[in-house]
């Protein structure tokens, strides 16, 4: 049997973290950069193009077996353009919409009968919506980018439209479930995730979610796989929900590898990478389970430290359990370069949110940098 080849449209971290998994099953991988200075690049094979030609993407796709994404930036329009030549995509474009624009995937949501906030498609004009609300980019928007929450009408005047509003929740905190589904309906989701964001960047994350019931966890691993199979997923899908009282409001949906899954690379049997590989490979899915009581998650952001690695050694020697996956990217102000990961057996977990908050300042350059 011939070995498949998997182009990864993309060549960030997230294409970066799949390729170790490839190595492992096998499995030849290409990403498709913006430059060969790109995170993903650095390590594999790698075609510089541009992913809003339709020519570039055209001669990326040739040989490949499967084309997947690591960012929701491909026009609508070429991925159905490229399925139409004959390239097998996953997530396909009728899916993937629901990750590249807000609106239609609301629209989703409540023809799955789940829950959305109140929310409405704005022009311009009034809006039928209390202040204050929260204002989105339909498309485009990530990591707080296109995000705004408006106090008036004045504010919301100011915006360019269309923008997507819905109403601000009070909501007790944010979680994430994360689902896979092969090509054959085959689904799994993991253990659900507690995030904490920080300026709408994901900080910290807590799997299993603290002081959360079997049931609870049932519950919203069963909206998730609603979901998964609502929009034909083929590979892992981020489910993110506000946990309101006795309620769970979906909030976003990513049609890919995602932040608050790294926890999965060392603190799961199967990682999210690996399974994405699978589904999209259309080979059984592996097993999700949790392989400590605790995974502690911390993005480290660009600070003012000029670079990661030279801060490894009294990390390392502080925290010899801690995880550390250094992305190699240009350091600049807020953005995403790292990440670290602790494992804990019979602890409490804050003693492991302390351990890894310590090494994010640190790594970053922060107050105990």
């Amino acid at each position: 049997m011939r070995v498949p080849k998997v182009g990864v449209i993309g060549a960030g971290q997230l294409a970066r973290m799949m390729i170790g998994p490839a190595a492992d099953l096998g499995v030849n991988i290409e990403v498709f950069a913006a430059s060969s200075d790109d995170s993903a690049a650095l390590i594999s094979a790698f075609m510089v193009g541009d992913f809003k030609k339709i020519e570039d993407l055209m001669t990326f796709a040739e040989g490949c077996d499967v084309v997947t994404f690591e960012h929701e930036l491909v026009p609508q329009s070429l991925i159905h353009d490229m399925e139409s030549r004959g390239v097998c995509v996953y997530p396909s474009g009728d899916s993937f919409l629901y990750s590249q624009d807000k609106l239609a995937m609301r629209e989703k949501i409540a023809q799955l009968g789940l829950l959305n906030p109140l929310y409405e498609k704005y022009e311009g004009g009034s809006t039928g919506l209390k202040f204050p609300l929260v204002a989105k980019v339909p498309r485009g928007g990530y990591d707080g980018r296109g995000v705004w929450i408006i106090s008036d009408q004045a504010q919301l005047s100011e915006l360019p439209t269309p923008l997507l509003l819905e109403e601000k929740l009070n909501f007790t905190r944010e979680i994430s479930v994360m689902v896979a589904r092969s090509r054959s309906g085959e689904t799994k989701t993991w253990s659900p995730t507690w995030t904490e964001q920080c300026d709408g960047i994901c900080k910290i994350t807590v799997t299993p979610v603290p002081d959360f019931s079997d049931d609870l966890a049932e519950e919203v691993s069963r909206i998730a796989i609603k979901i998964a199979d609502g929009v034909g997923l083929v590979g892992v899908m981020a489910v993110e929900l506000f946990h309101i009282d006795d309620r769970f409001v979906v909030n976003e949906l990513a049609l890919r590898p995602h932040n608050s899954g790294h926890w999965t690379i060392e603190g799961a049997v199967t990682s999210q990478f690996e399974q994405h590989l699978r589904a999209i490979l259309d080979l059984p899915l592996g097993d999700t389970k949790r392989i400590s009581d605790w995974a502690v998650m911390g993005n480290i952001l660009g600070g003012s430290q000029p670079e990661i690695f030279a801060q490894y050694e009294h990390m390392m020697a502080r925290s010899p359990r801690l995880k550390f996956h250094h992305y190699r990217k240009e350091i600049k102000e807020g953005r995403k370069i790292g990440h670290v990961l602790l494992l804990g057996w019979d602890c409490d977990f804050h003693r492991l949110v302390d351990e890894v908050e310590f090494a994010q300042n640190y790594l970053s350059g922060g107050p105990h940098g």
